[in-house]
């Protein structure tokens, strides 16, 4: 359910800003770390060794679902990441006046274009753009 979740296109409100951006992730991270951590129980891998021992068709079901649950929590984990990294340039977006504001849009500017470089994730042209939107909308 949470990997369905994760694959659906994201539905969000026209003004929602960077930070509603970093939430969304933070609490991405949160479901799927939850995940990660069951994976890691006894139980399961006691599961996990009687399906290996039994050769059973499930496992390669099972092995595809975990690759893509440990991508699911690294994206996130990255992405929460690179977000909390542009904090310090967002933040002058919600507590100053529009002329103060200019001051720190080079260096968001910047930060973003660093984002998009430098990320295995978040840096695709529709991440990217959507987040210049939330910039925007702030």
């Amino acid at each position: 359910k949470v990997l369905a979740e994760h694959d659906q296109l994201r539905k969000e409100a026209d003004d929602l800003g960077p930070r509603g951006e970093l939430d969304y992730w933070k609490r991405k991270l949160s479901k799927f770390n939850y995940l990660m951590e069951q994976l890691k129980n006894p139980d399961v891998k006691a599961v996990l060794g009687v399906l290996t021992a039994a050769k059973s068709k499930s496992l390669k079901k099972w092995r595809a679902l975990d690759i893509r649950i440990t991508d699911a929590a690294n994206e996130a984990k990255d992405n929460v990441k690179y977000l909390y990294s542009l904090e310090k340039y967002y933040d002058p977006l919600y507590s100053s006046d529009p002329v103060s504001m200019v001051d720190a849009i080079p260096g968001l500017i910047n930060a973003i274009k660093m984002i998009q470089s430098i990320s295995q994730y978040y840096n695709t042209s529709e991440k990217i753009s959507s987040l210049f939107v939330k910039v925007g909308a702030q």
